[in-house]
């Protein structure tokens, strides 16, 4: 039953493409405060109620230990549909709420995105063994980043060319109803059979190469959808026009179900020959032992047992996919080296784009929003396929996981020095695209380092207690861009804005509005990038030893 697990695959691409509800806040948010007469800062609250919908995502760990995985898809969608349909049927005049409700049904609406992720993860940690599993992960989530260039392109579709009303309510009700049709399409599919028997701990060689090409293909194809979305998603400003294009990108998420339709067309073929060899052929199996004496020589070098390096070996993780239950996780100091990494690095890249428009506001390249939230959604797309470059490389280069994420937090300080040090637009493009390269390959790769370091059994919660961090720094670093801000009004250039509907708004204006802000962002990112560099040093034996086990 090899086609079953690519048919997963391409279900959960689909999942990942359609979930990414929380990246078009922004296309929605005005509705939304003019519907509420609210103020700014309240309006960046209900942006971070989005956020703290991640503090409760371990309970989607928790539902996948005693539910079937269907069932905790469909409960994904729900949340959404309800989260966003109440918002919806708010910025419509279709119903009153007060704000408390609102800010509930925008943290229920972030909680569908998390469950929707878990669901993600545990498929490909279910139908992939430990040799192609990051691949499969990596895969999956970089399509999560296309969502905003979908839902562009949807809401263009879906909008009348005599419409002269906002975009608004049509993205609403998009994020309501297009994750719930594509989950039951996946129950109906293929989540609704009877899951695969447990996979071995190892592939043979000649099906692990297999896998490996396959996947290469798949990304080759992501590449080009990619691609295609970031050429057409501004093309075009009629809607029969983007419907065509819309449906052109529908038409490419479609097209991998070739893969499971022609593997399992080769299985009955195969079945029905009674001695036959290999339908396609087969696959020479390299056999890389390189640098194995070298590896052997280091493994034998003795290194004096000062004090404190007996301390920095302490309790580190010695053998990756050991299961960690929630108490011995939250007792490794690994795991908070992990933890603090992440906190301090893409995390802060996230905060950062939920601050983007305000920030491009501030710096005079408001008309520019669009383009440079483009960039970031580009640039996140890649970063996310690049995280399964340390696969397809293993045989060539080999690098533990964990120092290719330090690598991967390179890019979020030189960002944020390039707007410490001009305003323009081009530095403005520049840095958020190394942001959003830089936050996509940590988002791509962290499920896999959570898996290898803590176990795979338990990643479902294990890696939703990870991005606590999240609604944590989304606070705490939104709170300090906020009081920044607030605290530049008086010296800087204060305008008042006026929305479709003639409310009134002040914004701060001038490079002092985010200044500081960008210093300090710049300084944690560092911090976090050293805290990497040590989770590196420490976790690098446990992945030397494993590459050996391998060979």
């Amino acid at each position: 039953m090899e086609w079953r697990k690519w048919m997963v695959l391409v279900v959960t691409i689909w999942i990942q493409a359609f979930s990414g509800t929380n990246f078009d806040f922004s296309a929605y948010s005005s509705d939304m405060k003019s519907a509420l007469g609210i103020s700014q800062v309240q309006l960046n609250y209900l942006a971070v109620a989005s956020d703290l919908g991640k503090a409760f995502g371990w309970s989607s760990g928790l539902a996948l230990l005693y539910l079937p995985i269907w069932t905790v898809l469909l409960m994904a969608a729900s949340f959404g549909f309800v989260g966003y349909g109440l918002q919806w049927l708010l910025i419509r005049n279709l119903l009153s709420l007060p704000y408390f409700l609102v800010f509930l049904s925008c943290l229920l609406s972030g909680l569908s995105v998390c469950w929707f992720l878990t669901v993600c993860f545990v498929l490909c940690v279910r139908n992939f063994t430990h040799h192609n599993r990051s691949l499969a992960i990596s895969l999956t989530v970089s399509f999560n980043s296309i969502s905003p260039s979908l839902y562009t392109l949807a809401a263009s579709a879906f909008t009348p060319s005599s419409s002269s009303s906002s975009s608004g309510p049509i993205y609403l009700l998009l994020n309501a109803a297009l994750p719930l049709f594509v989950s039951a399409a996946a129950i109906l599919s293929i989540l609704r059979q009877q899951p695969p028997p447990r996979l071995p701990d190892k592939l043979p060689h000649t099906a692990a190469t297999h896998d490996s090409i396959i996947f290469l293909l798949l990304n080759v194809f992501a590449f080009l959808t990619g691609l295609y979305l970031l050429l057409f998603n501004t093309v075009s400003t009629l809607p029969s026009v983007d419907s065509l294009l819309f449906g052109g990108g529908l038409l490419l998420l479609v097209m991998p179900l070739f893969i499971p339709a022609v593997i399992s067309a080769r299985d009955r073929a195969q079945r029905a020959v009674t001695d036959g060899g290999p339908a396609f052929g087969s696959f020479k199996i390299i056999d890389i032992n390189e640098s194995q004496l070298l590896k052997s020589l280091l493994d034998k070098v003795e290194v004096e047992e000062k004090w404190w390096w007996c301390w920095w070996k302490k309790d580190r993780v010695e053998t990756l996919g050991e299961d960690h239950g929630v108490l011995k996780l939250v007792r490794r100091f690994d795991f908070w080296l992990y933890y603090a990494s992440y906190f301090c690095g893409a995390t802060v890249g996230l905060v950062y784009i939920n601050n983007l428009g305000q920030i491009a506001q501030s710096l005079g390249h408001n008309s520019s929003t669009a383009a440079i939230l483009g960039v970031y959604s580009a640039c996140s797309f890649f970063g996310r396929l690049l995280a399964s470059a340390p696969e397809f490389l293993r045989q060539k280069v080999y690098f533990a996981r964990t120092g290719w994420l330090a690598l991967a937090l390179i890019p979020t300080p030189i960002a944020f020095s390039v707007l410490v040090g001009s305003d323009g637009l081009f530095a403005l493009m520049t840095a958020t695209g190394l942001v959003g390269l830089s936050s996509g390959f940590v988002f791509a790769a962290a499920v896999s380092v959570t898996s290898e370091l803590f176990g795979p059994k338990s990643v479902g919660v294990n890696h939703n207690i990870v991005i606590t961090n999240i609604p944590l720094g989304s606070i705490l670093y939104g709170l300090l861009a906020t009081l920044v801000y607030d605290a530049n009004e008086g010296s800087s250039r204060l305008v008042t804005l006026r929305s479709s509907d003639g409310a009134a708004a002040a914004a701060c204006m001038g490079r002092k509005c985010y200044e500081l802000t960008f210093m300090v962002w710049g300084c944690i990112s560092l911090l976090g990038l050293a805290v990497s560099v040590a989770l590196f040093l420490r976790t690098k034996p446990a992945y030397d030893r494993s590459e050996r086990d391998k060979v």
